[in-house]
């Protein structure tokens, strides 16, 4: 029997791999047909709360926020569902409820902005009709434990290879895992923000200084670096129960460039709300670790 010492899998339009380890050793190899994910179940208008979590404000279609009753980290439901079918999963066709959107001439393909997106996360919000994302920047609690709680400083000065080892430590049970937020994820919030109405496609395609922590923000008289501050600390600063999507601090996500960079969103307090608006992509290496970047974190409901 001839051996092989490596393998190419090749895969046509519409169609991915999942790779990953066995319990016994062995390589797993899944292939995905994402050219279905446009069909979101129409339970997203009833969130599942995972055990071990509580509801505490907000309806499905304005910030449905739950609670872990452990440390009081809360997240927001995204309803997916709900969405126009302009994203993109595959690069090409714009035809996804869940997906990257094309708000600023991005160009998404292999030699262009990229992500291999968690097929496992792809196939919960196909059955639930949307996703959970942290309701605030990931903090560190006084134990070291990443949190997502109000009033307190966003965890900075992290790589982006740490932030997302320690995103998907933040939950791990039978119902419910968590993870670094995908570029498809952010999209899909920003354009649920522009579905109900909350922001215009200007106030996140233009300019975000109005709500977030930038450096030109209440027109300040100087163009002065501002200082981070603490997680949900002002209300405008808040869009469908979501704080501090823009400006405040970037967030890195799994998505990168052809040189396998990996992607910032947001924005931060450095930089001015209409020369980095929310939706604006850029990029720094896997082990830059800088000092006004943070992340967030999505669920996968099992």
């Amino acid at each position: 029997m001839k051996r092989y010492e490596k393998f190419v899998l090749e895969e046509e339009k519409g169609i991915t791999f999942e790779v990953s380890d066995g319990t016994s050793g062995e390589l797993i190899i899944r292939a995905l047909n994402i050219a279905t994910a446009n069909v979101c179940s129409a339970n997203y208008v009833n969130p599942p709360i995972p055990e071990g979590y509580k509801h505490v404000c907000g309806e499905w279609n304005n910030g449905f926020v739950i609670e872990r009753c452990s440390d009081g980290s809360q997240f927001v439901w995204i309803p997916v569902g709900s969405l126009d079918s302009n994203g993109t999963l595959d690069g090409e066709h714009f035809s996804e409820k869940f997906g990257r959107r094309n708000y600023m001439n991005d160009e998404f393909s292999d030699d262009e902005f990229n992500e291999a997106l968690n097929g496992k996360q792809l196939e919960s919000v196909k059955k639930y009709g949307g996703f959970y994302i942290s309701r605030y920047n990931i903090s560190k609690s006084s134990a070291g434990k990443p949190q997502s709680v109000k009033g307190v400083m966003p965890w900075v000065n992290i790589d982006s290879d740490d932030a997302k080892k320690i995103a998907s430590t933040i939950e791990d049970n039978e119902a419910v895992k968590s993870h670094l937020t995908f570029g498809a994820e952010y999209d899909s919030v920003l354009e649920w923000f522009i579905k109900t109405e909350v922001k215009t496609l200007a106030e996140i395609v233009e300019d975000s200084t109005e709500w977030g922590n930038h450096r030109n923000t209440e027109n300040s008289p100087r163009e002065v670096p501002r200082e981070a501050v603490e997680t949900g600390s002002r209300e405008k600063w808040c869009a469908n129960n979501i704080y501090d999507f823009a400006g405040n601090v970037g967030e890195w996500t799994q998505e990168q460039n052809e040189s396998l960079f990996c992607v910032i969103r947001g924005g931060d307090c450095y930089n001015n709300g209409n020369q980095y608006p929310v939706a604006y992509r850029y990029c720094y290496g896997p082990y830059d670790d800088l000092c006004a970047t943070g992340f967030r974190a999505a669920l996968w409901i099992k």
